[in-house]
C-alpha cells in the first residue's frame, strides 16, 4: 500500500512538470469519455426492459387473417398484423387459456373538472385505456387507493375506472377520490382505483397508438363498458378488406386491438403457440383466414426488438462516439509514449539503483489511471452537459435522459480502465529502456 501512495505522489510531481501536456491528456480522455457516456445513456434508456420482473413471462400473441395480395411482399411467411381483429381478440380472450390475458386499445373521452372556488375550470381530453380487469396485475401496476375492477366487473360492462395519480391531483387535488364520479359519453363511471406514479419506458403494451416513451394513460375503463358508451378511439385502425366498415369495428376485418397473455413457463408458452395456431387453422378451414396459419409469439423484449423501438439513429450515434473515444486514446497513447521516453534517464538512475521493471511499469501506470480518474471528471462534466442537450431536444424521450447511479460509475470505471489501455504501451517501452545505455550516455 505504501508504494502505491509512493507511486500516486510521484505521479503528481511528473503531472505538474508537465502541465500542459498533462493537460491535453486529459481533456482526450475527458471528451472521449463525455461523448460516449452520453450516447450510452440514451442508448440504455431506450433499450431497457421495461418491465424486468415480468418481462420474460408476457407475450403477444399475433395472427393473420390476410391473404397475399394484402401483404407487402405477398409471401406465405410474411409477419402478421400487429393488431388484432375484435372477433379474434374477444375469442383469445373467452377461450382463458393463458394464465392472464388482457384485451385493449388506446381511447380518449373529454373531462370537465369541477369548479374551483366558484370558477368553472376549462375541459380537457384525458387519453384513456379501453381495458380487461387483468392489464393492472399482469403489468405489476402500483395502486395509491383502492384496486382494479374485477373480471366480474368486465363482463357485466361496469361503469366503473381507474385514474392516474396525475389525473387525482388534477380533478379532485389529490386525497382519496373513490366513490367519486367521471363523465364518460352517456354516462357516469366510479372511479375504483387510483395509481402511483407509473410510467413504464419503453411503453411496451401499445406501441401502436401512440409515443413509446410517453406518459401512461390518465384513465383506465372495461373494454366493453368503453364500446357500450362509444368512447373514442385514438389509435391505429389496419383493414385488408375492402368492404371492412370501420363504423363498426365489432365485425369489421380490422386489426385495432392490442392483445397480451401472462404464460409462467416456457411449456404454456408452447402450448399456447399451438392453441393459437389450431384456431388459425380453423379459421381458415372455415374460410374466413385467407391463408394457411401464420402465427407468432414474442415475450415483451422480442416484441420490442421486432418493433424496433430504439431509433436506429441512435445505435450509429453510440457507435461514433466509441470510435471517437478510440481516436481520443489512440492520440493519448502517442503523448504518453513522448511524455515517458522523455523520462529515459530518470528511469536509467531508477534501475540502477535498483528498481526493477515491475517497479518502473507500475509506476508510469499510476500517472496514466491519475490521467484517467481526472479526464473521468472532465468527462462526468461533459456527459451532463450532453445529457442536458439530449432534454432539449423535441424527441419524446429527450425528457428521461438522465445520468442513473450506474452510469455514474461507469463514467469512473471507463476513464480509468481507457487510460490504464492507453498507458500499458507506453509504460512497457519505459521499462524496457536499458540503464547502462543511459548511464553511458550521460
Amino acid at each position: 500500500m505504501s508504494m502505491i501512495a509512493y507511486y500516486f505522489r510521484l505521479a503528481l510531481r511528473s503531472l505538474r512538470r508537465n502541465p500542459v501536456l498533462s493537460a491535453l491528456m486529459m481533456v482526450a480522455i475527458g471528451v472521449g469519455i463525455g461523448a460516449s457516456i452520453t450516447t450510452l445513456t440514451v442508448l440504455k434508456l431506450l433499450s431497457a426492459d421495461p418491465l424486468p420482473q415480468k418481462s420474460a413471462v408476457l407475450y403477444y400473441p399475433q395472427l393473420d387473417p390476410r391473404g397475399s395480395a394484402s401483404t407487402k411482399s405477398g409471401a406465405a411467411n410474411a409477419e402478421p398484423p400487429d393488431q388484432l381483429s375484435y372477433i379474434d381478440a374477444m375469442y383469445l380472450l373467452n377461450a382463458h387459456r393463458a394464465d392472464r390475458q388482457a384485451v385493449m386499445a388506446a381511447g380518449n373521452f373529454a373531462l370537465r373538472p369541477d369548479p374551483v372556488n366558484g370558477r368553472a375550470v376549462k375541459g380537457f381530453f384525458a387519453d384513456a385505456r379501453e381495458t380487461s380487469a387483468d392489464f393492472f396485475a399482469m403489468f405489476d401496476v402500483p395502486f395509491l387507493y383502492g384496486s382494479a375492477w374485477t373480471a366480474a366487473d368486465d363482463d357485466a360492462r361496469a361503469r366503473v375506472a381507474v385514474i392516474s395519480k396525475a389525473l387525482n391531483d388534477k380533478l379532485f387535488g389529490g386525497g382519496n377520490s373513490i366513490g367519486r364520479t367521471l363523465p364518460a359519453g352517456r354516462g357516469q363511471l366510479r372511479i375504483v382505483g387510483v395509481l402511483r406514479d407509473w410510467r413504464p419506458t419503453p411503453r411496451f403494451y401499445d406501441i401502436e397508438s401512440r409515443s413509446s416513451f410517453g406518459d401512461a394513460e390518465q384513465v383506465f375503463v372495461p373494454f366493453l363498458t368503453a364500446r357500450e358508451l362509444k368512447l373514442g378511439l385514438d389509435g391505429s385502425i389496419n383493414c385488408w378488406s375492402n368492404s371492412a366498415d370501420i363504423d363498426h369495428l365489432e365485425t369489421a376485418d380490422c386489426g385495432w386491438l392490442q392483445f397480451w397473455v401472462e404464460l409462467d413457463t416456457p411449456a404454456k408458452a408452447h402450448e399456447y403457440l399451438d392453441f393459437i395456431g389450431a384456431y388459425s387453422a380453423e379459421q381458415h378451414a372455415k374460410g374466413r383466414f385467407e391463408r394457411a396459419p401464420n402465427v407468432r409469439l414474442r415475450s415483451v423484449m422480442e416484441w420490442l426488438d421486432y418493433k424496433r423501438v430504439v431509433p436506429g439513429d441512435v445505435r450509429l450515434q453510440a457507435w461514433l462516439a466509441l470510435g471517437f473515444l478510440a481516436v481520443c486514446l489512440v492520440n493519448t497513447v502517442g503523448l504518453l509514449l513522448a511524455k515517458f521516453l522523455r523520462r529515459a534517464p530518470e528511469i536509467g538512475v531508477r534501475r540502477a539503483l535498483g528498481a526493477s521493471r515491475r517497479a518502473v511499469f507500475l509506476q508510469f501506470l499510476t500517472e496514466a489511471g491519475l490521467i484517467g480518474l481526472a479526464g473521468g471528471a472532465l468527462g462526468l462534466l461533459l456527459a451532463l452537459a450532453g445529457l442536458w442537450v439530449v432534454r432539449q431536444q423535441p424527441a419524446d424521450y429527450a425528457e428521461l435522459a438522465h445520468l442513473d447511479l450506474a452510469m455514474f460509475a461507469a463514467t469512473f470505471a471507463a476513464a480509468v480502465v481507457a487510460a490504464l489501455i492507453a498507458g500499458a504501451l507506453p509504460a512497457w517501452r519505459a521499462c524496457q529502456i536499458p540503464p547502462a545505455l543511459q548511464l553511458k550516455a550521460n
